[in-house]
């Protein structure tokens, strides 16, 4: 049997495969044509807004529209997270993506309405950031040595704050809790910045948090930090100790924030905004500012953030396993 095509038919067919061509240029060309918004899982003054905020502006400039950053906390990021799942996948709708969304959440709670590694589109990962302990100056502890041995004493007395349950923060302080063989009542919050200020007033004893919305805290004396997940002691603070340097390796982990879309969303979509991403890290209001509250800048490709997530879904749902953390709040 053989096929004969016409002329005519041949002609079309090419016709159409350069007006694809040229239709995808054309959008890579023409986007973004309108405002964008950046949901943020968590509520406004903790770390996942203070970067995007940041970085917010520096995308702005480099895409030529207005970037609108909206809070959506709750349900330890996955309230956002499924806000953006849910979003037309055009671009115009962006996500910041954390260690809580894309993995403690879904490797500790079976009802996560998204699927982190099918649900989302990565698109770079702006920084790494340390993690922090930090104690309210009333808790009579000095030291983590100090702060173990009353946890010890008086099991139940003293609680912690988290950016909600199943967050990062809720993880790291059941693991802690985990590995020393203490005992404190988790506290959960919309967002990092709501469980800071009952931390500073004194409502809850301690807080488990990531580094840019303590740093000022801590350098003003009105938090006394315990140790920092960290490869290394920062600059910044150099009398804090690294978890693993407390004997702690286990809770020793940073975290990471980038940027996100919806499954589906166009591929010359994706590396407009992964450029544009690593251009306004590169800014220096963006980078100073990133840098001066302990953040380390990144900048990776679509699929090296990919694997980023795929890793850090194994590493917490291996934890999750070994530990037994389950949530049942």
């Amino acid at each position: 049997m053989s096929l004969t095509v016409k002329p005519g038919v041949t002609a079309l067919f090419t016709a159409a495969i350069v007006g694809i061509c040229a239709s995808g240029s054309a959008m890579a060309q023409a986007y973004p044509n309108k405002p964008i918004r950046l949901i943020v899982p968590f509520a406004a003054g903790g770390t996942t807004d203070i970067v995007a905020r940041i970085v917010a502006n520096g995308l702005s400039q480099e895409l030529g529209q207005t970037v609108v950053v909206e809070n959506r906390g709750g349900g330890g990021g996955a309230i956002g997270a499924d806000a953006l799942v849910r979003s037309p996948n055009d671009g115009y709708t962006l996500g910041i993506a954390t260690v809580s969304t894309m993995a403690t959440n879904p490797a500790t709670n079976a009802k996560t309405p998204y699927d982190p590694i099918k649900d989302f589109t990565p698109i770079t990962n702006l920084v790494n950031v340390p993690n922090v302990l930090t104690i309210n100056l009333q808790v009579p502890a000095k030291n983590m040595k100090e702060f173990i041995a009353l946890l010890k004493k008086e099991p139940g007395k003293y609680s912690y704050a988290s950016a909600g349950t199943g967050s990062i923060s809720h993880l790291d302080g059941e693991l802690f809790k985990s590995v020393t063989k203490t005992n404190m009542v988790h506290v959960p919050y919309r967002g990092s910045g709501p469980a800071l200020n009952d931390t500073l007033a004194g409502q809850v004893n301690a807080q488990f948090d990531n580094l840019p919305s303590t740093m000022p805290h801590v350098i003003a004396g009105k938090l006394r930090a315990l140790a920092i997940a960290s490869p290394q002691r920062l600059p910044a603070l150099p009398d804090v100790p690294t978890f693993a340097e407390e004997g702690l390796p286990e809770v020793n982990n940073v975290a990471w924030y980038g940027i996100v879309a919806p499954a589906g969303t166009p591929a010359a979509v994706v590396k407009r905004v992964q450029e544009a991403s690593v251009k306004a890290l590169k800014m220096p209001a963006v980078r100073d500012r990133l840098l001066e509250s302990g953040a380390l800048i990144d900048g990776n490709t679509p699929e090296q953030f990919s694997a980023q997530i795929a890793k850090e879904l194994a590493l917490r749902k291996r934890i999750a396993k070994e530990q037994n953390i389950v949530l049942i709040e």
